[in-house]
């Protein structure tokens, strides 16, 4: 590891408990910056609302840290929305936002179109399908933002078990081994090509909060190399001591097969290609292979290849930001 990393991994990791809560309410008051929370979600009726309860009971009003909960419904097919909306959150469907670029699915669309229906100074973004949610998440990831003014990105870091169906009901946990897609394509990535990043425990985690003033200078891609690519153009925008992670506990969520985390691990090694070489994607697609009546089938995905542009080049942002 660079000695670099080695200071870095002192000075810029830190604990949730760290910063207990008065001292992010005073920073806030001092500071009058404001936070918003986003949820991307896409059938997440199950969990979305606990996590909105939680926040809202914990961080709007029992302590005044969080001034907006934004749930962004990228097309649920389930009461995602109603459950969001009856927990207290503000939900917008992704194809109202900036009806003149038309939607693309995908995670990184969903962030990169929140930035225009929030308002905070501070982005925290949650993803909707975490079980036993607790809203030290979202105190840990803005605590550093509120307390100092040099750094601009935090990511949550956290232990990640996986469950493995068994025949019985709950499944079998297995302790660190969650997070596949990072170990076997993040992790080796960062550690070849941009070595700053080494130190990052969960790069690819949804759970992590920067300054508008930075988010929005960032390109976005579309699917789900947002989390690699914004970490890679943070570095080279805002320099690694700009960078933090701090450790919010345990991290329960919804768990994916092993194809579709095949999907995820090629658009991020393709958000990796560009950045590289910014050049010409020489297949931007995935043949995967399914058990058929008659063998083994391929089934061929697109890759996503499309980012959006960084939001403060967009006309209606900018007309916002004046008004």
């Amino acid at each position: 590891m660079l000695e670099e990393v080695e200071r870095w991994l002192r000075t810029r990791s830190w604990s949730v408990a760290d910063r207990p809560l008065h001292t992010l309410l005073a920073a806030k008051r001092a500071g009058g910056c404001s936070i918003s929370v986003v949820l991307p979600a896409l059938n997440e009726e199950e969990t979305v609302g606990d996590i909105v309860s939680a926040i809202r009971r914990d961080l709007v009003v029992r302590a005044p840290l969080v001034d907006e909960i934004v749930v962004v419904d990228s097309g649920s097919t389930d009461r995602t929305a109603e459950r969001a909306a009856a927990a207290g959150a503000r939900v917008v469907h992704r194809d109202e936002i900036l009806p003149r670029i038309p939607a693309v699915p995908g995670k990184g669309e969903v962030l990169w179109r929140s930035l225009l229906v929030t308002r905070g100074d501070v982005i925290c973004f949650v993803d909707a399908d975490l079980r036993e949610f607790s809203s030290d998440f979202v105190t840990g990831i803005v605590g550093p933002l509120l307390t100092d003014p040099d750094v601009h990105l935090v990511k949550a870091m956290y232990d990640r078990p996986l469950t493995v169906p068994d025949g019985s009901a709950a499944g079998t946990t297995a302790a660190g081994q969650g997070g596949r897609v990072t170990e076997l394509m993040a992790r080796p990535l960062l550690n070849m090509h941009w070595p700053q990043l080494a130190g990052f425990v969960q790069p690819l985690g949804g759970e992590y909060a920067a300054r508008r003033s930075l988010l929005e200078q960032l390109p976005f891609p579309v699917g789900y190399g947002v989390e690699l690519g914004m970490l890679v153009d943070a570095l080279h925008l805002v320099g690694l001591d700009a960078l933090a992670q701090v450790d919010v506990g345990v991290r329960k969520h919804r768990h994916q097969d092993g194809q579709a985390l095949g999907r995820m691990a090629a658009a991020i090694y393709r958000t990796a290609q560009l950045r590289l070489a910014r050049g010409h994607l020489i297949r931007p697609a995935l043949t995967q292979f399914e058990r058929g009546e008659d063998g083994f089938e391929p089934r061929t995905y697109s890759v996503d290849t499309e980012e959006r542009p960084p939001m403060n080049e967009i006309a209606e942002y900018a007309s916002r930001k004046v008004a």
